[in-house]
């Protein structure tokens, strides 16, 4: 049941968020601001977690106020549907209205969810459950982006006075399909919980006390502040600026889902055999590579060689951000102590929350400040023959972000070093380990294996190669 309840909720994402909700908003005159807005609504709700923790106290079924704030959130998407329909989509305030308690009932559902999950699946089985969940979510995130991406392509060139509509329809559906998803979940049974009777401030402070938790809560803060100073302006910049039908915006985020499918039992397997703090320390610095390279997206202004770049960051994105999203929610459950899981959970969702929320912020300002700055670096080779001067790098007012997010999600990962986790390995020892298991599955090797030890892999692929023909009997 929650991996069906898992799946209807990849179907309501899929029609109603990312590349699809953005576009969305520009039809229907959406500014900046508000697309910025938009961007920082899902982690600015989550400080309403408080409230969930208060309902499981009060009550003391976590099922429940889970199924309930599920309902409930899912119903604000079709009134957004049926409002555009009937109003013309002539406003984008109602959008965010009803957004708002879409992501605000969603919140409250997290942190029950979260703790009743803890006690439902076994630890030791934690990763590679959810590694499962996540494959098949993606899987069908992959299917319908696709089929999604050419519904509208289709209505957009044959019957654009209904491109919006198209929209509103999706909305409707996936409203329908969550309810659905809902109904489901309450079939899956709870165990029974335990939660402390003190006071809800001081339960509050629990977590802060704990030295451990709070230096992973300081970690997780920086980090998610980074990226939102960047990654929430990685659509608007492909739409805006280099002006990409959003087909293009929806494979390129396929090709992402696609590697983040292939890597995803193995994230799981190691993060389980060894630990989530080392996979993060593995996969993070992968993505905060990816992050710099959109500072090298449209220098050149070869647009095959652009949409390249950009396939090459969305497959190595989709790699690090399987290990990065799977290792950060478990790493913050297995510290959770179980009778005070959902008190935790809910602390560090919402201590995020505050630094995910202020990062589009942030982006936005900052885009505002460079957007008639530039910083553009030459270099000029002179020869009687052969004069040429070569763009290095051209930073303006997106790509400014990006490298601003990219520096402080590099020291932010020095923070995790003094995040203890139980059964932690060295990262070096992970690295052996996965470079082992490559060298035994094909899949895995082309996957990883380059992004491991690239040039000793092809040493000794070329030194097999050369023994196998020196042993090679000579046929006269």
């Amino acid at each position: 049941m929650v991996l069906w309840d898992g799946l209807t909720a990849e179907v309501m994402t899929s029609f109603t968020e990312g590349a699809f909700l953005i576009a969305m908003a520009l039809l229907l005159g959406a500014n900046n601001v508000q697309i910025g807005l938009l961007a920082s609504l899902p982690m600015f709700t989550n400080i309403f977690q408080l409230i969930s923790i208060w309902l499981v106290r009060k009550y003391n079924n976590r099922r429940a106020v889970a199924v309930y704030s599920s309902f409930l959130a899912r119903i604000p998407l079709i009134i957004i549907g049926v409002s555009v329909l009937w109003l013309s989509g002539d406003s984008v305030g109602l959008l965010i209205f009803f957004l708002f308690f879409y992501y605000f009932f969603g919140s409250i559902a997290g942190p029950s969810w979260n703790s009743w999950m803890k006690d439902l699946i076994p630890e030791k089985m934690l990763g590679e459950y959810f590694s499962q969940r996540s494959r098949y979510t993606q899987i069908l995130n992959i299917v319908l982006s696709i089929s999604l991406a050419l519904i509208l392509d289709f209505v957009k060139n044959f019957y654009q006075e209904y491109e919006l509509n198209a929209y509103a329809i999706f909305f409707v559906i996936a409203g329908i399909i969550g309810i659905i998803g809902g109904f489901l979940l309450s079939k899956a049974p709870e165990p029974q919980s335990y939660l402390s009777n003190a006071n809800i401030v001081a339960l509050f402070k629990q977590p802060l006390k704990n030295d451990n938790f709070r230096r992973l809560l300081i970690f997780n803060s920086m980090w998610v502040l980074a990226l939102n100073i960047a990654t929430p302006f990685f659509i608007v910049f492909m739409m805006k600026s280099m002006g990409l039908p959003i087909s293009y915006i929806i494979i390129l985020g396929t090709i992402s889902q696609l590697f983040s499918v292939l890597t995803l039992r193995m994230w799981g397997t190691l993060s389980d055999r060894y630990s989530n703090k080392s996979i993060i320390s593995l996969s993070a610095p992968i993505y905060i590579l990816c992050i710099i390279a959109w500072c090298f997206v449209g220098i050149y202004s070869h647009y095959f060689l652009n949409i390249a770049l950009l396939a090459l960051i969305h497959i190595f994105s989709g790699v690090a951000t399987a290990g990065i999203n799977l290792s950060t929610a478990n790493i913050g459950i297995k510290l959770a102590p179980k009778e005070d899981a959902i008190v935790y959970l809910s602390v560090k969702n919402i201590v995020t929350a505050v630094f995910a929320s202020i990062g589009p912020v942030i982006g936005g300002i900052l885009a505002d400040f460079f957007s008639d700055r530039r910083l553009t670096i030459f270099a000029q080779w002179e020869s009687p023959l052969f004069p040429k001067t070569i763009r290095l790098l051209s930073l303006h007012e997106w790509t400014f972000l990006f490298l601003i997010g990219a520096i402080i999600a590099f020291f932010s990962l020095n923070l995790l070093n003094r995040v203890k986790e139980v059964g932690e390995v060295h990262k070096g020892v992970v690295k052996r380990v996965m470079r082992t298991r490559i060298k035994s599955n094909l899949k895995e090797y082309f996957i990883i294996g380059d992004i491991i030890n690239l040039h000793q892999q092809l040493r000794a692929i070329v030194k097999r190669t050369r023994r196998n023909r020196r042993r090679k009997p000579i046929v006269p």
